[in-house]
């Protein structure tokens, strides 16, 4: 536990140290940080105590070694005493026996503090990264994300467990071996701190090549893992292949990994020459002192048993003398670790639960025939002059995830995308929307399932604004079906039961029936317990809507929100999803994007959306009569195959 206690621990400790980037204490840290960091230690300052009192304890048994082989030398072997030198020996045994101890119990506290605050942070990043709205996701990277969960967190935790007892230890060392050597003799002692400058000088360039190369290190490693994480996903493994860019993706990576292979060759010969350094420094200060001690001892200035206190004091002396040299380094690394994972705590989600929310209850569910699973009562969804403008990313996101040197106001970030909305479905009711790509059809259906709040007006699920109902009950009165339907690596049925994990066997195959997809899972070898692959790539767009659809069965939502849900699919697939769409909306309140015209024709109203506005609404016959938009649609869709209504 007590780094520092030897050349080749001292030269260690040094080494991390100076290959530090040495920038870092430069920064300015956020005001309230130290404060902060405090705050996560109270639960563990027992633990922490125990741990500050057995380094200093085990630095104090290893600095007083030297000095009981003084009293074994001098008043044990040089006068013939037998008696000094086996109690000598044996207080020497000892302290080896109690450092042990002292250094498996601080250990052992040094674990559960670490571990624990490991714990603490990752338990609350995590948490809090969920209840981040879409936007942060779509701008921040997912590598740079995860980094603040993984290395900032184990950084942070460095701050307690390794940089505290460094410090500690080096200190509590370094004050007892130069009290001690001072006390033995201040002449030599002196002689000795003069050499340490000569080290410090090299050793401070040879720190800020180490710190460059560290940092290049870090750079071009994260860039290859960046690179295996889209290129070894299924959609960019599919990409690859599709363009048969093999070649050009190994030259690429080959160039890569042979520059991080050149760079840990040159870090391990910078790490080497500081080691040979701080080792030849303390070679050549114990020849100093066996020479000048010799010479003293010779003359009777100087006892044997001293020079050897000395010679072994030296050993204890120039490890942490140089660590602490360069400890604010070390420091600041644990600091800025911490104000790292506090810069993702401080992004305050966007959409939360109002102090006084309340749950969304919906109706008492009706059981429906032909054995398919339960129904809630519908509920009511309105707009009511609603308008909405996507938040500045300076709202949403870091630059620090996105790997920019600061957010940009975005695109279009202080313009409306939805202007004064208004329509309402009624309970049981199915309303399309219809319209031209980016006219703000998916931005409605976010704002139902509050994935977004809107920027004016309200919107209301069961005539409850969705601003005053908790997002949990919220989330289980509405469901959604995407286009590109969400699978995890994992069973059938694991994805199925993320619906509703109390779910039992009969509900499961309820919803698998109403889904029209059962006879697929039965003829799987491993039935609901076949992995479904990255993403669900395993089976098929159609197979994957499919269950997508059982799943928002079995959650058996009041209002149900399908947002092309039949896009990209053939014509057989289409047909399969369609059958299981309409069980799925039979008695829900509906609303449904599509840009196929066929698959809403019996929409009770259709909205048509241009421009974030609803231009034109009605019946499917309304509409294609009235010659508007929507008829124009209609005719480019099916005027060659079918010229009439």
């Amino acid at each position: 536990m007590v780094m520092g206690g030897g050349p080749m621990g001292g030269a260690w400790t040094a080494s991390r140290s100076f290959s530090r980037d040495r920038s870092v204490v430069e920064r300015k840290l956020a005001r309230g940080t130290t404060k902060r960091i405090l705050a996560y230690a109270r639960p563990y300052r027992r633990q922490i105590t125990i741990f500050l009192v057995t380094t200093v304890a085990s630095a104090a048994s290893a600095a007083a070694v030297p000095l009981l082989l003084k009293v074994l030398i001098d008043n044990g072997v040089v006068p013939g005493r037998r008696d000094v030198v086996v109690w000598s020996a044996l207080i020497v045994a000892g302290l080896a026996v109690l450092d042990a101890g002292l250094n498996l119990i601080g250990r052992w506290m040094s674990a559960r503090v670490g571990e624990g605050l490991i714990y603490d942070l990752r338990r609350q990043v995590f948490d809090h990264v969920q209840r981040q709205p879409i936007a942060f996701f779509t701008r921040t990277q997912t590598g740079s994300l995860v980094s603040r969960l993984n290395s900032d967190v184990v950084g942070a935790q460095q701050a307690f467990t390794g940089t505290l007892s460094q410090v500690v230890s080096n200190i509590v060392t370094l004050v007892l071996a130069l009290g001690a050597m001072l006390v033995l003799s201040w002449q030599i002692t002196l002689v000795v701190l003069v050499l340490v400058p000569v080290f410090l000088l090299p050793a401070r360039y040879i720190g800020r090549r180490l710190a460059d190369i560290s940092r290049e290190s870090m750079q071009l490693n994260a860039g290859m893992s960046q690179t295996m994480t889209e290129r070894f996903n299924v959609s960019g493994a599919l990409l690859v292949k599709i363009f048969g860019r093999y070649q050009t993706e190994n030259d690429t990576f080959e160039q890569a990994a042979a520059r991080v292979r050149d760079i840990g060759v040159l870090q391990a010969l910078y790490a080497r020459y500081f080691f040979i350094g701080l080792t030849f420094l303390a070679s050549f200060a114990t020849a100093v002192v066996y020479g000048i001690g010799g010479w003293l001892a010779i003359d009777g200035a100087l006892q044997v048993g001293t020079l050897v206190a000395l010679a072994a004091l030296l050993t204890r002396l120039y490890g942490p003398l140089t660590a602490l040299s360069n400890v604010q380094v070390d420091i600041m690394t644990a600091l800025v670790s911490f104000e790292r994972v506090f810069e993702v705590l401080d992004l305050k989600p966007l959409v939360r639960d109002a102090p006084d929310a309340r749950p969304l209850v919906a109706g008492g569910a009706r059981e429906r025939s032909s054995g398919e699973p339960a129904s809630a009562e519908p509920m009511s969804v309105e707009f009511d002059h609603v308008s909405f403008r996507y938040p500045a990313p300076d709202d949403v996101s870091l630059a620090s995830l996105e790997s920019v040197a600061r957010l940009s106001g975005g695109n279009g970030s202080n313009d409306d995308v939805l202007h004064d909305v208004s329509f309402r479905v009624e309970a049981g009711q199915m309303v399309a929307l219809v319209g031209a790509s980016g006219a703000g059809k998916t931005t409605i259906t976010h704002l139902v399932s509050r994935l977004y709040d809107p920027t004016s007006g309200r919107v209301s699920v069961g005539e409850h604004d969705v601003r005053t109902v908790t997002l949990e009950s919220l989330h289980d009165v509405v469901g959604v079906v995407t286009q590109d339907a969400h699978m995890f690596h994992d069973t059938i049925r694991a994805n199925l039961l993320y619906a509703r994990p109390e779910a039992d066997e009969p509900d499961v195959r309820a919803a698998l029936d109403a889904a029209q997809i059962s006879e697929l899972v039965d003829s799987l070898p491993d039935g609901l317990d076949t992995v479904v692959g990255d993403r669900g790539y395993r089976l098929s767009g159609g197979e994957k809507q499919r269950l997508a659809i059982a799943r928002l069965l079995l959650k058996s939502p009041s209002v149900v929100v399908l947002d092309e849900a039949t896009a990209h699919l053939d014509s057989e697939s289409e047909v399969a999803v369609q059958d299981a769409l309409r069980t799925a909306l039979t008695g829900r309140t509906s609303l449904v994007i599509a840009h196929r015209l066929s698959t809403i024709r019996d929409a009770d109203v259709i909205l048509v959306v241009e421009g974030g506005r609803i231009v034109e609404r009605g019946t499917h016959e309304e509409l294609v009569h009235a010659g508007g938009t929507y008829s124009d649609l209609y005719q480019t869709q099916f005027a060659p195959a079918q010229p009439t209504v």
